[in-house]
């Protein structure tokens, strides 16, 4: 009578919906962050964020993120940049600066958002390294002899 529904049908696995990885206050780090797992940051992280699965950004978190990318998105602390997820909550001391593209959308009393909402049926997240790329940083140059 009641069957349990899968995340995808497409045999990916589904993703992490829990922390497994922190960066702590006081902690500062610009660069770019990518892959599959759960990530909390309550320090302050400048650069591009893709990571497929649950991302927090706690009280004490500042994010700088042109483009963050994600499954879940949490927010308690502040973003600044455009967000894509499949769901995104704004807690009541979130504080948000940028679009939001999104599936699921919530917010909690005392939450803010300067930016526009775009609500999909669907978001592509895009969140594997392009291949041309991948390859390059794999293959050494070749001798042009």
């Amino acid at each position: 009578m009641f069957k349990k529904s899968t995340s995808s049908s497409s045999g990916t696995p589904a993703p992490v919906e829990r922390v497994t990885s922190v960066l702590g206050p006081g902690i500062t780090w610009q660069g770019s962050l990518r892959g599959s797992g759960g990530v909390r940051i309550e320090g302050t992280f400048d650069g591009e964020i893709a990571v497929k699965g649950l991302l927090v950004v706690g009280e004490s978190g500042k994010v700088n993120c042109p483009n963050l990318r994600a499954n879940t998105v949490i927010v308690a602390g502040a973003v600044r940049g455009n967000i894509t997820a499949e769901k995104l909550e704004i807690r009541g001391t979130g504080r948000v600066w940028g679009d939001v593209t999104v599936v699921n959308f919530s917010t909690e009393e005392g939450s803010f958002l300067r930016g526009q909402v775009c609500m999909e049926e669907q978001v592509e997240l895009d969140l594997e390294p392009p291949v041309e790329s991948a390859l390059q940083s794999e293959t050494p140059p070749e001798n042009g002899t």
